[in-house]
Parts: structure tokens; sequence; C-alpha cells
């Protein structure tokens, strides 16, 4: 979380204080919104009309519902390219009345996909896709995104064949670029990237779309072969219903937004909480954001998420409540009745510059790095969900991302740790054998396994066979299994320690376990395991273990039976 200043935790604040501060909030944020939200429109090949619509009714909704206090709602980059990628599918001729009936149907849709996961508590699949994973996936949006603009920025427009064709392809039309819209789309760039490097977080975009306006209602920029956006009604969004024929079409495709959607909201959320605020509710935001973009649907919005970059201007403008959005809101509403007509002469060229820069965040290449430093198999999960997105496309590349992730915490899961344990010379703690702690002053015959995790059916062969190398090697007279860090144990691997038990017995080495926590206890005594064990071979700790050794088996004969149950093996 970003902590607050100790000025600002320790001043108090009245309350016309509070809401005078969250108006500067909220119409310095709807200057970043606005701007960036038309530019994400045209990501998703819809009017920039739409974008404003996303930043007024959703970004209402989620003010009343949402568990943030600061977080602002509208669209965002992934989102955007996301929904390009399935209304392309539905609408590929971007027929005006029906791409607006696909976008109402995809966007209701995603809304109710993320209400129905709040009715079944599904909050904590926000959890299910890792960081690395998530950086890696944001970077191949980001990658894509930039490809996508990059044409726009020179006046041109090459068919989109996949990311590595479409690459050739730029370089293949870029003699054909209109002279007049690259200087606009450059100048508009290199401003809008210097400004940022300056002053991160700042109106920039709206002095470039100001501009770029001014410059084109000044030099006729049209006439001279500069795209501009073109007329803008100026009106409130008018009702829009889904086309329910639309609905299986659209449902995978929404099933990806609504995931990226809240798992973006979630973590834009907690990323900008302050130590006074109230928790992020994970729940309540699958509802606050299914809400948000359900009502949206109705009145023109495209999918929206929780946004980190008007969320971070909100909080350092001093912003303390969701009064900030109402204003970004009031702001858009401005927007839509006074400003349309002026939007109208705005070049596209400039909305690509704005998305451009603000996409060359999503790519973190010191992140990746930071990653390869400290887990090298992490770093290859962030590189499958990269090369998932530029291979594949996005919607597929999300799925690949949810499945790294998946198979990389079953991998986990089925390769638990198992750690040999040892006390050094005047140390009374145990710890892991290793250079720094040699265990030279275990008790020689004994040998102390910790495995760490749950056991169950899928990783039961592979604790058993690492157990038996490691009996192999070592070659005790008893294992000790300290099992303070199982947290449950499934019915096959239960049945895999009994069997371990009967094995070994056989081969002269004794089974003790230590440290059960009560869960994995009540298990063992259901299976009448326990009693088979004894007193003498269940340990309450494993110092006890230890300490029985000690005086009990350490000095007796290697031919001495250890312990009640032995002559039962």
């Amino acid at each position: 979380m970003i902590p607050e200043t100790e000025f600002a935790r320790n001043t108090p604040r009245s309350f016309s204080q509070t809401k005078k501060a969250d108006a500067i909030a909220g119409l310095t944020a709807a200057a970043v919104v606005l701007p960036k939200a038309m530019a994400y429109a045209t990501v998703a090949g819809l009017p920039v009309i739409v974008g404003i619509y996303t930043a007024f009714l959703p970004t209402i909704i989620y003010a009343l519902l949402g568990s943030s206090r600061v977080l602002s709602v509208s669209s965002t980059t992934t989102i955007a390219i996301l929904t390009a990628a399935e209304l392309q599918t539905v609408v590929p001729d971007s027929d005006p009345g029906r791409l607006i009936v696909a976008t109402a149907t995809f966007t209701a849709l995603t809304g109710l996909l993320l209400v129905l996961a709040a009715i079944l508590r599904l909050g904590f699949v926000a959890n299910l896709i890792s960081l690395p994973v998530l950086i890696g996936f944001k970077a191949g949006i980001g990658l894509v995104i930039i490809l996508d603009q990059l044409p726009k920025l020179f006046g041109l427009h090459p068919f989109k064949q996949g990311f590595f064709r479409d690459i050739l392809g730029f370089l293949q039309h870029l003699p054909d670029a209109s002279a007049s819209t690259a200087v606009v789309g450059l100048l508009a760039l290199s401003l809008l990237l210097a400004v940022e490097h300056l002053w991160p977080h700042s109106p920039a975009p709206l002095g470039i779309v100001g501009g770029a306006i001014m410059g084109s209602w000044l030099f006729d920029l049209n006439s001279h072969g500069v795209a501009i956006v073109g007329h803008i009604p100026r009106a409130l969004p008018a009702v829009t219903l889904p086309d329910l024929d639309l609905v299986l079409i659209l449902l995978p495709g929404a099933v990806g937004v609504a995931l990226m959607s809240f798992t973006e909201t979630v973590a834009a959320g907690r990323a900008f909480a302050v130590a006074a605020d109230p928790p992020i509710r994970a729940n309540r935001e699958l509802v606050a954001v299914g809400a948000a973009n359900f009502g949206g649907a109705l009145f023109g919005a495209m999918p929206a998420g929780g946004g980190t970059s008007q969320t971070a201007v909100v909080r350092a403008l001093g912003g303390r409540s969701q009064t900030a959005s109402l204003f970004t809101a009031a702001a858009s509403v401005a927007t839509m009745l006074v400003l349309a007509p002026l939007l109208g002469l705005l070049p596209q060229a400039a909305l690509s510059a704005i998305v451009i820069v603000y996409s060359v965040g999503l790519i973190q290449p010191q992140e990746f790095s930071a990653i390869r430093r400290v887990r090298r198999m992490e770093f290859r999960w962030a590189l499958a969900a990269l090369l998932g997105v530029l291979f594949f496309g996005t919607l597929q590349g999300i799925v690949i991302a949810i499945a790294v992730s998946l198979l990389g915490l079953a991998s986990q899961s089925a390769n638990p740790r198992i750690h040999v344990m040892g006390r050094s010379r005047g140390d009374p703690a145990l710890w892991p054998v290793s250079a720094a702690h040699p265990g030279d002053d275990t008790p020689e015959g004994l040998l102390i396994l910790r495995p760490e995790g749950r056991l169950f059916f899928a990783n039961e062969q592979q604790v058993s066979d690492r157990i038996r190398d490691l009996v192999v090697q070592h070659g005790p007279r008893v294992l000790l299994l300290d099992l303070s860090r199982v947290f449950d144990i499934e019915y096959s691997a239960l049945q895999m320690v009994i069997a371990s038990d009967q094995n070994f017995g056989a081969e002269g080495v004794t089974l003790w376990l230590a440290s059960l926590n009560p869960d994995v206890l009540d298990y063992v005594r259901a299976s009448d395991f326990a009693s088979r064990l004894g007193e003498a071979r269940l340990f309450k700790t494993v110092d006890a273990g230890i300490a029985f050794y000690r005086t009990n088996v350490e000095t007796s004969p290697p031919s001495t039976p250890i312990g009640p149950g032995r002559e039962d093996i």
C-alpha cells in the first residue's frame, strides 16, 4: 500500500476541505481520463464518444458501490485491446449500428459474469494469476497495442495478419506514410513523453488534445491528409439494449475481459489504499465493477475496470473519497454536451500518440529482470504469457496466462520441498541442513525430514520417491518425519505413509512422526495408524523425538527393536 505522508496523517481536515480536495482531484483526473478513454475507444475500434460514455455511468456506479475510496473506474489499455479482439470477430466490417449493439452486449455480459462471480463468492479468483504471469501478459498486450497504433501515427492502414507479420507489413508500408500525419503524430508523441517524464500523471493528455484540436482548426489539417475524429453528436448517450443472439458468441471473450477487469480493479485498489482506508473487499469489488459494466452497457459504454493512472492523480492531489470520481463523471457530461463538436477536429494521430505512451508503461523490462534474478522458473512463466499473446492473440494469451499460472501452482503442489533437518553445535534450533547449518549436532542414525505443504494424490509418489532416496543416501536407523509444515494430508498420501512404514520396517528403518497439526493428527488417528505407531513413535514435537532417540536408541545395539509395534511390521 502507498503510505501517507506524516503531514497527511496528523493534519485534521474539515468536511469542506475534503470535498474541495476531492473536487480538484476529480477534475484533474478527468483531464487524464477523458483523452485516454477516447484513445482506448479507438483501440477497441469504437467511436471516440464511447470512451467518454465509459468515463460517465460506470464511474458513478462504482463510486456508489465500490470498496475503494479513491479508485477511478474507466476503460484501460488491456481491456480495450481484449475488447477489440472480440468485437472484430463479431463485426468484421465495422458496421456502426451492429458494432454499438455488439459492444452493449459484450459489456453487459462482462458485467453479469462479474456479478455472478460475486454471488458464487469467487473473489479469490483475483489471486489465481500470479504476478510474473500478469507482468508477461501485460507486456505482450503493450507490444500489440503499440504495433496496432504505429500505422495510425504515420497515416497508414496495413492489413492485420498477426503480430510478427504486422511488423513486416508496417515496415513495408512505411515509405507510403503521410508526412503531415507523421509530423502531427510524432510531435504529439514527443511532447507527451517529455511531459510525462518530467511530470508523471499530469494532465498532459488534455494539453495534447487541446493543442492538436487547435492546430487542426488553424491549419485545416484534414485538407492536408491528416485524418481527424470527425463528427461527434452533442448529446447524452442513448439507451442501447443487448442482442441476446450474440451472447453465446461473445461469452468466451467476456470471461477473459471480466477476469482482467476484476484483476486490474483489485490490484489498483490495493495499490493505492492507505492505512486509514477500509480494506478492499474482493467480492464487493465484483459487485461494484459488474454493476458498473452492466449499467454502462445500457448507455453505450465499453467494458471498464480500475485504472492506475487516474487513480494515481486522485491520490496525489489529496482525493479522499469517491466524490472525486463523481466530479470526473460530471466533467464527462460537460464534454458530451459542450465540447463534442470540438473533439471532432482531433487528429487520429494525436490519439494514437496518447495510446502508445500509456501502453509503453505496460512493458516493464526491469520487472522481468527482477523475476529472473529471484526465480528463473517464474521468469519462464512470464515469458510464456508474453509469447502467448504475441503468437496466438490477446484472448488466447489470457487463456495461456491463466493456464501457466495454474500449471505453475500445480507444479509447486506436486513437487513439495522435503528438507533434511539438523542442528548445528551450539545452536538449539533445527534448520534445513546446509553449509551454514551442517547438522553436526544431530544424533547419528537419526534422519529428520520435513516435507512442506499439502500431501495429496498428485504428489504422494514424488514425496515417497524423494523420501526413499534420502533414506538410501543416509542409511538411518530411525526416520523421523517432521510434519509441522504439512497442513493437510489426503487419504492417498496417508496410505503412502502407512506403506512406507511397512516397507522401511522390513529394511530395518523405523518410522517416527512428530509435530502433527490437529487436523492431520485426527486423520492419522481415524486410520488407526496412530495406535499402530504408539507413544514411542508419535511425538508432539521434533525435540521430544530427538530426546527419546538419545535416551533409548542411540546407545542401543543396531539389532535392538525400536519402540512398540516393531514386532508387527
